[in-house]
């Protein structure tokens, strides 16, 4: 009788040594719901993550920010079109991430914008909902999505802050962008009212630094200055700067904008979108800029100012002061500094950086 129980339980056990030998994923599942919630590791998808603010946030992590129960997947648009339904699904279903950081847009400078206005509506309508439809159906914990200080309104009071979006239309010169990214504040207050989902956005203002697109025609101010500044010094020609100069601008640097990204993913828990900006003290004229850029490339060549060319906004002064409420002691990079960095990084790189 002992020997017929022994033998049972033999092939009990052999049979479900088998069976999870068999079947690891579901071992590894079922271990998984047993670890305490804290215990889990995070998997944070970066949308758009080969560009500017994605390679920042990359090597902050690599350099010690990142955490040992973080799994960082940075994407572009060779993993999946994310104005493509079906593939923004399919690139989810592949990472399964926990945690979503969206920088993926169609973007450019001020004379891209003017000329395509409805392309920058379309796509980036398409591009957020489908990133943040999926993010809801794949139950991601949090996303964070990236506006821009454009979306505020042309006519307003200043300094602007994060209760002024919705107050009137934006500048007309990209309003195709500006709405398309007011949605995103729409669609989160929408899912979390109606989801109860943790979506939220930041508003970074003017953002530069190494791994930006330096087209001079379609590239932003600051780094289209910079490519103009180098061709300028190779050729022994003057530099001219598009506009009067007097516009004023807040630049952030893209690396101090990394770690605030950083930080609104594992410590901001509202809804409601937060500023991220150096002071209104730190506003400089695109004057000024380009003399910053003169200085950090040796230009000793003429400046000129085109004055036929459009300013653009005027000036879109924003206040931090709510992101100072959180983080009083931040540091940013300064100016001149960050502006040397990214002059010798596109130098360094002038062969591979996009322009």
């Amino acid at each position: 009788m002992a020997h017929r129980w022994r033998e049972q339980r033999w092939k009990f056990l052999s049979s479900s040594l088998a069976f999870l030998s068999s079947n690891k994923s579901l071992v590894s599942d079922c271990v998984a719901m047993t670890e305490p919630a804290g215990m889990k590791p995070k998997r944070i998808l970066v949308t758009g993550g080969t560009g500017l603010v994605g390679r920042a946030i990359e090597r902050v992590v690599a350099d010690g920010e990142g955490k040992p129960d973080e799994e960082w997947i940075f994407v572009c648009s060779k993993d999946a079109d994310l104005t493509n339904a079906a593939e923004t699904r399919a690139l989810y279903e592949k990472h399964r991430p926990t945690h979503v950081i969206h920088l993926a847009a169609l973007v450019g400078g001020l004379f891209k914008n003017i000329k395509y206005n409805l392309d920058f509506w379309r796509k980036n309508i398409h591009i957020n909902d489908n990133v943040l439809h999926c993010a809801y159906e794949f139950g991601v914990q949090k996303v964070v999505s990236c506006l821009s200080t454009c979306i505020f309104p042309d006519k307003t009071t200043y300094p602007i802050n994060e209760t002024m979006i919705h107050n009137g239309p934006p500048h007309d010169s990209n309003f195709g962008y500006s709405y398309a990214k007011r949605m995103i504040d729409v669609q989160n207050r929408g899912y979390f009212k109606q989801h109860g989902c943790r979506f939220t956005a930041v508003i970074p203002t003017n953002v530069f630094g190494p791994h930006d697109n330096f087209n001079i025609e379609d590239g932003h101010v600051l780094p289209g200055l910079i490519h103009k500044v180098y061709q300028a010094k190779k050729n022994g020609t003057a530099l001219t700067v598009w506009g009067t100069g007097k516009p004023r601008r807040q630049f952030i640097y893209s690396l101090d904008l990394a770690r605030l990204f950083i930080w609104v993913l594992r410590e901001y828990d509202e809804v409601e979108p937060v500023i991220l900006s150096v002071g209104e003290e730190d506003e400089v004229s695109i004057r000024e800029a380009a003399e910053s850029i003169v200085e950090a490339m040796d230009f000793r060549g003429e400046l000129i100012f085109d004055v036929t060319k459009s300013d653009g906004q005027f000036k879109k002064t924003a206040s931090n002061g709510k992101l100072r409420q959180y983080l009083p002691d931040f540091q940013f990079t300064p100016f001149k500094q960050a502006v040397k960095e990214t002059c010798d990084w596109f130098n360094a790189h002038y062969d591979v950086a996009r322009k």
